[in-house]
């Protein structure tokens, strides 16, 4: 028989434009994956930050809230939106400063005060496109021609052959390893562009040569590291986000 799953609840209570996730149950090896891909969700939608309220939380270990830095962890470059903990008990608040969390996710006493550092944290502006393509392979043309079309627009005309490359390249490893339809996101931020590929697949992808044909025969991932300053990939509930920042160093 399977291992019992421990009884976990999260719910959504917004405020000031920020979600705030309370969490009440226990947090273990169960229940990490959820906790983590939840908040990691939240912060995907680019809030000013992610709240959560941890008071309801139990967990048999203190290594349980590395969950927490895991979350930051993943979204630390892109979209780089910080998570704040409420707690109001001294104690714990006490014992995870200790194990040095508290530099990546800071901890308040109440949500008011969290909500406090939220406000004097200005707001990045960004412009986003997104949109859902077909499972097949019309949609790497379709690809291209959409980041041609936005980056001609955001007047970003100059990174349109590194990013409608870079987008082609993620599009066709979802089709080429999952059976989604994959989902285009394009983001200027800054200087920056950033081109994220959304699949339903949870396996985490990696960079790799075609074992049959030779190490002449690189893997579309390799090309991504080559082309930009950097890439990620984020799990999330539904799957996984690959991610890839390009900026004026990356021109072709």
């Amino acid at each position: 028989m399977g291992e019992a799953r421990s009884t976990l609840r999260i719910d959504a209570a917004p405020q000031r434009d920020v979600p705030i996730l309370v969490m009440d149950g226990v947090l273990d090896g169960s229940t990490y994956r959820t906790v983590r891909d939840t908040v990691i969700k939240a912060a995907l939608d680019e809030p000013r930050a992610v709240v959560v309220d941890v008071n309801g939380l139990s967990m048999p270990s203190a290594s349980a809230w590395t969950v927490f830095t895991s979350a930051r962890w993943h979204v630390s470059v892109w979209p780089d939106v910080p998570i704040l903990l409420v707690c109001g008990e001294p104690a714990v608040r006490r014992a995870i400063a200790s194990g040095g969390m508290t530099r990546y996710v800071p901890v308040y006493p109440t949500r008011l005060l969290a909500l406090d550092a939220v406000d004097g944290r200005p707001l990045p502006l960004r412009r986003r496109a997104r949109t859902e393509l077909p499972a097949a392979a019309v949609s790497i043309g379709v690809a291209r021609a959409l980041v041609t079309n936005w980056l001609t627009q955001w007047r970003k005309h100059e990174l349109v052959p590194v990013a409608a490359t870079v987008a082609t390249a993620l599009v066709e490893n979802v089709l080429d390893h999952t059976q989604s339809a994959p989902v285009l996101i394009v983001e200027r931020y800054r200087e920056s562009i950033t081109i994220a590929v959304e699949d339903c697949s949870g396996r985490l992808p990696g960079r790799h040569e075609d074992a049959d044909r030779g190490p002449e025969v690189v893997s579309g991932l390799a090309m991504v590291s080559a082309l930009c300053r950097a890439w990620g990939a984020i799990p999330t509930s539904s799957g996984k986000t690959v991610w890839a920042l390009v900026g004026h160093e990356n021109l072709l």
